[in-house]
């Protein structure tokens, strides 16, 4: 979530507790330590799809990919069950997390930045959630980020509401398979991507490799792409932010760009825009 002011100093940074986001990250939490005690196969199996399907459909295919950076097109049915995905991770609306992402797109790293690890490791990781003020439900006010979903009736409620299809789906899980089905297929499933996803924001501009160098700090984690289907190979994505495909390598393994290029031979994604490990940087065509 954005936080305060752009030139927030590391003291007041921390000073506003976002107890709503809080307080429920902290019940995920003590979930997913209870599902231990809990465990049956059959829910860690359905954990494991839920979690490839709300992080590799939700948030690298949908949320990021496609809303955000608009690498490809999709007919708008696919859009929005991307769209409602990417709720299920807990990780806010369509339009909080396109406008939070694009926002630190373009201040990557400097002051505006809403989670730079600049100001912390922990920070960026996740201090930035916890703290400051919350935007999830400030519809009006990330529209100025997200003209395009903002002409979508869907985006607007599904920002407003995009805790709805999470509490539908934990309680058809809880009616299936009882407390190990809740606490593995939503509480660990949940955790395991909030901390996967922020690894994005903190691990992969710590640390890894860089390619391009352009003037952030992104860099190429192969333990992170493992992790999110892709989303770790972040100095590629940030030197080509509108690349559907992240790992322009042969041995970058990107399984969200796998997915999309199954779409493209199908002829369901269109107008896929693709980058390679010889293509200029934005920030390199514009030297040149």
């Amino acid at each position: 979530m954005i936080t305060q002011a752009s030139g927030a100093t590391p003291i007041n940074r921390y000073e506003k507790v976002n107890w709503i986001t809080t307080t429920f990250f902290g019940i995920f939490h003590v979930g997913a330590l209870a599902a231990p005690f809990f465990f049956e196969w059959r829910s860690l199996a359905v954990a494991l799809v839920l979690y490839w399907i709300t992080i590799g459909w939700g948030i690298g295919m949908g949320y990021h990919r496609l809303h955000t950076h608009r690498a490809y097109t999709v007919p708008k049915w696919i859009e929005h069950l991307f769209a409602v995905c990417g709720t299920l991770t807990m990780e806010g609306g369509p339009i909080f997390w396109v406008a939070t992402h694009r926002i630190h797109h373009q201040h990557s790293d400097m002051d505006g930045d809403p989670h730079t690890p600049r100001h912390g490791a922990w920070w960026s990781h996740m201090g930035w959630i916890l703290f400051g003020e919350s935007k999830h439900n400030q519809t009006k006010a990330m529209m100025k980020y997200t003209p395009d979903l903002a002409k979508d009736p869907f985006y607007l409620w599904l920002n407003s509401y995009h805790w709805v299809p999470i509490i539908i789906l934990s309680a058809l899980l809880f009616a299936w398979g009882g407390w190990s089905m809740f606490l593995w297929a939503t509480c660990v499933r949940v955790v395991a991507g909030l901390h996967s996803t922020w690894l994005v924001n903190s691990a992969t501009h710590l640390w890894g490799a860089r390619r391009f160098n352009i003037r952030d700090d992104s860099r190429n984690s192969w333990w992170v792409a493992i992790l999110t289907f892709g989303e770790g190979w972040h100095n590629n994505h940030h030197a080509h932010p509108n690349s559907a495909r992240h790992g322009l390598a042969w041995y970058e393994y990107d399984q969200t760009w796998i997915q999309i290029r199954f779409l493209e031979l199908i002829g369901v994604a269109k107008n896929v825009k693709i980058a390679s490990v010889d293509t200029p940087s934005a920030m390199e065509r514009k030297v040149a």
